[in-house]
């Protein structure tokens, strides 16, 4: 992916199946790409770390639409395995379907063929990532859905696999992924055979927002890049401000610097008081969603800043009511 020739430079990325035109754009810094372009050429996971709301996940949708690529997304929590990141099985449809077979009295070598483990295997997403086609013909013997491609990628230009929030997950979950990624090969219960990786590698992005300490085994097989808000009040605005004029156009120049005046000082004193989750740029775009929608006019704008604030930079009970 062609980097913008200054380091201070951005990219600017639109993708085209989000539902809001504030939402349609994403801007990719020089840094950023460079670390993409590296775990591509790496072979490696691109691991992002960064405080919530930095634009980690829609990072990797928006490497996928400047690549090309098809993009699969799955959000991992407490109750993942690292099997679910591979293959899951319908154990209920499963049951019913016998249930049905028993109440039928069907024939048994016919029961035997409906109720086969392969018709009830459903890609994971490392199935999808690794071999599409593969995927796709499990896909419809088990009746499962295909990964939807809102910005229109394609797979046979690779793809990019996003794995959300993994630091919810047991340490056997990094551990067990990494154990796929590096053999490039799994193999599902009740498949034919393994799923092997084919035709272009994929870009493997998994973001953490640091709740839980990674393996450190997982941490030396990726690629790191660290998402962070800049710290001074000039280069905090002056971030926020490129953002907001990205993604709403419309604004006034006066609107986009209050607003993100007003979050560096609420952010400032949540830091100070060690309230989180500390306002970001998630907060300052849905501050200026709000405002503009409610109001009128670049003097309204700003004064309904003042009664907006509360609901979108403040959100702990216990929040600082700096002025």
């Amino acid at each position: 992916m062609p980097a913008p020739a200054s380091p201070t430079a951005v990219r600017r990325v639109e993708l085209v199946g989000q539902s809001g035109q504030d939402d349609r754009v994403h801007l990719l810094r020089a840094r950023e790409i460079h670390a993409i372009n590296a775990a591509i050429t790496a072979g490696r996971p691109l691991l992002v770390r960064g405080e919530p709301g930095v634009g980690k996940s829609q990072l990797a949708r928006a490497a996928a639409t400047a690549l090309g690529r098809a993009f699969v997304k799955h959000v991992i929590d407490s109750h993942t395995e690292s099997r679910d990141l591979m293959w899951s099985f319908d154990a209920v449809k499963r049951l019913a379907e016998a249930q049905l077979a028993g109440a039928l009295r069907d024939d048994i070598a016919k029961a035997r063929s409906d109720l086969a483990v392969e018709r009830f295997l459903h890609p994971g997403p490392l199935w999808w990532a690794f071999d599409w086609t593969n995927a796709e013909a499990q896909a419809a013997l088990a009746q499962a859905e295909r990964p939807s491609q809102p910005d229109d990628g394609d797979w046979r230009q690779g793809c990019v696999l996003l794995l959300d929030e993994i630091d919810k997950a047991e340490a056997e979950v990094p551990n067990g992924l990494l154990e796929a990624l590096g053999a490039r090969e799994f193999t599902p219960v009740g498949h034919r055979g393994p799923v092997r990786a084919t035709g272009i590698p994929p870009l493997v992005v998994i973001t953490t927002n640091e709740e839980r300490v990674l393996p450190d085994a997982f941490l030396r097989r990726c690629l790191v890049l660290r998402l962070s808000l800049p710290e001074t009040k000039e280069d905090l605005t002056a971030f926020l401000v490129a953002r907001g004029r990205a993604h709403f156009p419309q604004a006034s120049v006066a609107l986009l610097r209050k607003a993100a005046e007003l979050l560096h000082t609420d952010r400032a004193a949540a830091i100070h008081e060690q309230i989180r989750p500390y306002p970001g740029q998630a907060e300052y775009l849905d501050l200026l969603r709000a405002v503009l929608g409610m109001a009128r006019g670049t003097r309204n704008h700003i004064k309904m800043l003042a009664v907006i604030r509360d609901y979108t930079l403040r959100k702990q009970a216990d929040s600082v009511t700096t002025a």
